[in-house]
Order: structure tokens, then sequence, then C-alpha cells
């Protein structure tokens, strides 16, 4: 895989109340992706990026909610969330906290 269309698979990670409770039951963490990305491009961009070893990539299409601005109606963009599972004994540190 061209390793320029990997560093732009992954958006930025998704820490939530739901990501949180995931990551610590079930050793998995949550990104948002490029919408193209497939789980195999997914897996290979947090293996080279982090140097974990991943078990197992979900991915879901989030759609957008329609919004308001005043009298002006508007629609957020639609965007892909990708869960991922990593190995027995690995883990990631985004905060850098001990």
């Amino acid at each position: 895989m061209n390793h320029e269309r990997l560093t732009q698979v992954l958006r930025r990670p998704i820490v939530t109340e739901k990501s949180t409770r995931v990551r610590a039951e079930a050793n998995q963490l949550a990104f948002e992706v490029a919408k193209g990305a497939n789980k195999r491009e997914i897996k290979k961009a947090v293996e080279d990026r982090f140097g974990v070893q991943v078990e197992k990539v979900t991915t879901t299409n989030v759609k957008g909610k329609p919004k308001r601005f005043g009298r002006i109606q508007g629609r957020r963009s639609d965007w892909k969330k990708a869960y991922v599972r990593l190995a027995e004994g690995q883990d990631i540190d985004f905060f850098g906290a001990e």
C-alpha cells in the first residue's frame, strides 16, 4: 500500500464517554477515518503509525445531522468511524499520562 495514502487514512482519534468505556472493556480504540478507507488500509495505518498489533477493525458510516443557523438550514457532513481492536497487551497512549 502507498505510504502517502496510509498517512491520510486516519483523521483523528475519537475520545468520548462511549469510546473510553469500549477502550477499557474491550481494548478497542475509535478513530475518524477517510470515507474511502477500507479495513485493510485502516489496520495497516494504525500498525505503522503507533507500532502496535491490530487484531480486528470494525467500521461504521455516520450520517451528518441537519442543523439550523438562524433561518439558514444546513447539514453536517457524513463521516466514517473505525473501531480498532488491539492485540492482548498492546496499548496506545494519546495523552502521555502515566
